[in-house]
């Protein structure tokens, strides 16, 4: 058994042993709402959101982008489990600023190791094969972080299956003194309509 394998197993029976009243919580998120953001490892949602076990939605994903994925698990948080409020947070720092979907796909055809990220760039440094699979994904890398949200933040409030009345709020999350900084343009196009 590997290392962390055996230390995920034992983190997991020492908080298994006082689970306790966590056994009642309800499948609906007691505070009504959700968050999408980056699955960043820097980014702890219960922590920068003030949120225990059983609050709210988390969908995770690279860069916290608006997925065809991420809109179907936000449909699914309102329509059966009844949040009433999401928002989106992208973050500094990100590390789907650091390439483009050519560059993406180019690692990827190269070969399907870990590829290394030095001063001119990203570097495959793999040996094949790789695979051309990659150029049939849309990476939703980023360029600008306020117009990332921007966009999200637009894409699920036209959505048609997302109403009118849910709130879409779109912050940008600072890794260096992690506080949740507002992109207005964001929350304005993502206020509730009717």
């Amino acid at each position: 058994m590997s290392q962390i394998r055996s230390e995920v197993l034992a983190a997991n029976a020492t908080y298994a042993a006082s689970f306790g009243e966590k056994a009642k919580l309800a499948m609906p998120p007691a505070r009504r709402f959700a968050v999408l953001t980056c699955m960043d490892a820097r980014l702890d949602p219960a922590k920068f959101a003030g949120l225990a076990e059983g609050d709210a939605h988390v969908i995770r994903n690279a860069g916290g982008r608006a997925s065809d994925d991420a809109i179907r698990s936000l449909v699914i948080s309102y329509k059966l489990l009844g949040t009433r409020e999401w928002f989106v947070v992208h973050h500094t720092d990100c590390g789907m600023e650091t390439f483009t979907d050519d560059i993406m796909r180019a690692l990827l055809a190269s070969s399907l190791e870990t590829a290394a990220l030095e001063p001119a760039g990203w570097r495959d440094v793999g040996k094949g094969p790789g695979s051309a699979e990659g150029h049939y994904i849309d990476w939703l890398t980023i360029r600008d972080q306020a117009e990332s949200v921007l966009a999200d933040v637009r894409r699920i409030r036209s959505h048609p299956l997302v109403p009118g009345a849910i709130p879409i709020y779109g912050y940008i999350y600072d890794v260096k003194s992690g506080r949740l900084v507002e992109v207005p343009a964001a929350t304005a196009a993502g206020a509730a309509q009717g």
